[in-house]
């Protein structure tokens, strides 16, 4: 009996363990049927839709579009959210590489994308060892599905469609190719969109110029970009010590040595922040500019299904003519010398000395109407109209004090003011406008549109039109050259002339004036155009007619309208610098017209080109009217208002003192240029030539009303010349930039008398350069 009993409990003990064992297996395999299912069911799409194959061979990203220079730096890039250039595996560097390794998933190479021993050990501590997404898993998020939701079964689900995701992608791609897709996907902030970015703008670098330490950051940031950002000033110490945490696991999976690891540790962080917005960084008025040429682009170049290109998002790469270089000396010199301008001219605009400062020459209402004009024609009236505000309303807004953020040489300045007073506060500065370009092939090498484009974005180099002055009067004397085939030495009377009315559809008549008041003896045609002659230039336009002189004008590619009167030949018709620089152009091109260029060529993201720019030029002149005149202004800058180019000495008193014009430029090479001053003091040019580059510079404020009071300050000479020459003389030193020091070279048929050591008029036996003057030479 007992046995039967001892027997029966151990068959019941027996059953009792098997009923257990059977619900281990039941448990156990309904487990893994369960997420076999649950794999299954989320690669079917049950719980929304996966991306196929051809979305994972072209995963959907948005891609700016890159602006290159010539030289190959990036200008800047065209973007909405993604400031995004990608990469190739190659322009990673193995420490930048080994870094995200060995701090996001030190197993990459091991594994399938999916890690079991990390998530095996996620499981069983329940997330506190650490996260067990591998880098292929981060990718799939960053991808395909963004952030995590807070909902626990919604995150299961989220978390398998990854794991399935991140198999897809080892299989899709290589191990290499999907560190670059990661790099290039994270947004590491500030616009820093993938790694090109935020090499660019935290270090001002490409990613293969990388140190270890710099690295080491950018890959700390893969944490948290916005918690461990370094321009945060939240969490310095932080970025910091995440940057020493990534040095530490290229130290323990033996990336680096110790030693390295701890002096790199102790080093900051060496920023060099260089940020890349719309309205920041180089050659922003050229990259307006470029905008809208590209957008006139794709307006009229749509792909070849039919769509059109996205500026902002397709990764186009737009190759342009300006050099990175020659576009920073540009701006440095307009940086040097326009504070010291703008605080000349401050200081002689203070109330005290100018009740109606800044403006000159205006009374009470006519400034009244000038401010009034410049409110309806504000962002604030346009903004305030378009969200459906009245006029009395807007008007009673620039009266209300508001904070702002103004601009100043010497940083912007938050402060409160009445929106009318920030106006009248603008209405002060004076503006540059600048072109520098080949006239060989006519790339444009540096365009520098103002001073400040986040506060003035007015661009002065192609839309703005200003009074030439006597920068015109190349084109008189070329025009005389080609039909009367004067020398350079042809002497002609300085005594005051009259053109009568209605001889050239002149409503009255014309007597210009010379702005020294001497109109005594003869000069030859070097030392009038040398030193402005004005009543030389009137008789070369009474012989040749304001029609032919309008006539090449147009053909040296400008567009503007010029009424065709004597005075024109003064320089009274408004131009651009644009126009101005690719008209010059011609004479050093000896004389042929090549239209300005901006643009090379425009490929999309795979390298295809889809645009390559037809070179557009046209003989003009003889080369022996071009070189003639360029000879003619060569005397400008030996002889003229020019001349200060040459000087090697720096004036300690006198009209131009170091403080405005940056002596001294020490030019000892051939340099073709000319000086143009407005009859007020309005605009100031010098437009400068050697053989291979023109440059124009002009120097106004936004308003004619402001100006400086005398011709001192007031001239070309003093506004425009020194920015040129600071420019010149730095692309000058640059020898890569092979800007030529030598002659202009001359026509081989060259028929028409140019030095005037061996010159003699007919019937006359006198030398004319020993006649000129001993005080012209100053």
């Amino acid at each position: 009996m007992a046995k039967k009993k001892q027997a029966k409990k151990q068959a019941n003990t027996s059953n009792g363990f098997q009923k257990y064992v059977r619900w281990f297996w039941t448990l156990f395999l309904g487990g893994i049927s369960a997420v076999v299912l649950m794999f299954l069911l989320a690669s079917w799409g049950v719980f929304g839709a996966l991306p196929d194959h051809t979305v994972l061979e072209n995963p959907k990203t948005n891609l700016a579009t890159e602006i290159i220079s010539s030289d190959g730096k990036t200008l800047g890039k065209f973007y909405f959210n993604d400031n995004r250039t990608p990469v190739s595996f190659d322009e990673l560097p193995k420490h930048l590489v080994d870094a995200l390794v060995a701090t996001e998933d030190a197993r990459f190479y091991e594994h399938s994308g999916v890690d079991a021993r990390g998530t095996l050990r996620a499981v069983v501590k329940l997330g506190s060892g650490g996260g067990a997404s591998t880098i292929s898993q981060q990718l799939a998020k960053q991808l395909f599905h963004g952030e995590g939701s807070s909902n626990i079964a919604e995150r299961v689900l989220q978390k398998v469609k990854e794991w399935i995701i991140a198999i897809k992608l080892e299989r899709q791609y290589t191990k290499e190719e999907i560190i670059a897709m990661y790099f290039n996907i994270y947004d590491f902030g500030n616009n820093a969109d993938g790694i090109r970015s935020a090499a660019s703008i935290y270090f001002d670098k490409e990613p293969n110029e990388l140190d270890i330490k710099e690295s080491a950051m950018l890959v700390g940031m893969f944490k948290n970009s916005s918690l461990y950002n370094p321009r945060d000033h939240r969490n310095p110490i932080g970025t910091r010590n995440r940057r020493n945490v990534v040095l530490n696991q290229m130290e323990k999976y033996d990336y680096i040595n110790t030693k390295t690891s701890d002096s790199l540790k102790a080093l900051e962080l060496g920023l060099r922040y260089s940020p890349q917005s719309h309205r920041d960084g180089i050659a922003t008025y050229f990259r307006a500019y470029l905008d809208g040429f590209m957008k006139d682009w794709i307006r009229n170049n749509p792909k070849p299904d039919g769509e059109k290109y996205n500026l902002y998002g397709d990764g186009l790469k737009v190759y342009t003519t300006i050099d990175s270089r020659m576009q920073n000396y540009a701006e440095e010199a307009v940086q040097r010398h326009m504070p010291r301008l703008q605080a000349e001219f401050d200081n002689q605009n203070t109330p005290e000395r100018n009740p109606t400062a800044p403006f000159l020459d205006l009374d009470k209402n006519e400034i009244e109407s000038l401010m009034n004009r410049g409110m309806r024609q504000s962002e604030r009236w346009r903004v305030m109209k378009k969200d459906g505000k009245s006029d009395k309303e807007i008007i009673a807004s620039f009266d209300k004090p508001t904070a702002m953020s103004i601009f100043s040489w010497k940083g912007e300045i938050d402060t409160i003011m009445k929106p009318m007073d920030s106006m009248r506060y603008y209405k002060k500065f004076l503006h540059p406008g600048m072109m520098s370009m080949d006239p060989l092939t006519g790339h444009v090498k540096a365009w520098v549109g103002g001073m400040n484009y986040r506060h003035f974005q007015y661009d002065h180099v192609k839309q703005s039109k200003r009074q030439v002055g006597s920068t015109f009067k190349p084109f008189v004397y070329a025009t005389a050259i080609d039909q009367l085939h004067l020398s350079p030495c042809y002497k002609m009377p300085q005594s005051q002339i009259t053109i009568e009315a209605l001889k050239f559809g002149n409503p009255e008549p014309w007597t210009p004036k010379n702005s020294d008041g001497n109109y005594g003896g003869e000069v030859t045609l070097q030392a009038a155009l040398a030193n402005s002659v004005n009543t030389i230039t009137a008789r070369l336009m009474d012989k040749v007619g304001p029609q032919p002189v309008i006539d090449l004008v147009e053909k040296l590619g400008v567009e503007s309208n010029i009424p065709a009167v004597p005075s024109i030949g003064l320089g009274t018709a408004d131009l651009s610098v644009y126009e101005m620089v690719a008209a010059y152009s011609t004479f050093a091109n000896q004389g042929v017209y090549t239209k300005p260029v901006m643009v090379t060529h425009i490929e999309d993201k795979n390298g295809t080109v889809l645009y390559q720019f037809t070179p557009e030029s046209r003989d003009v002149i003889s080369a022996e009217t071009a070189y003639v005149t360029v000879k003619l202004m060569e005397g400008v800058t030996r002889v003229g208002s020019g001349a200060r180019l040459r000087r090697t000495w720096m004036p300690k008193t006198g009209v131009y003192p170091e403080i405005i014009t940056g002596y001294p430029y020490e030019f000892k090479n051939p340099i073709a240029g000319k000086t143009g001053t407005t009859q007020n003091q309005s605009d100031g040019w010098f437009m400068g030539m050697v053989p291979n580059l023109v440059t124009g510079v002009w120097v106004g404020a936004e308003d004619r009303a402001t100006h400086f009071k005398t011709i001192t300050y007031g001239q070309g000479a003093a506004m425009a010349l020194p920015i040129w020459g600071m420019y010149m003389r730095s692309c000058i030193d640059d020898e890569d930039l092979g800007i030529s020091t030598s002659d202009f070279e001359a026509p081989k048929d060259l028929t028409i008398q140019v030095d005037c050591d061996d010159y003699v008029e007919a019937g006359d036996e006198t030398v004319p350069s020993e006649e000129i003057p001993d005080e012209l030479d100053f």
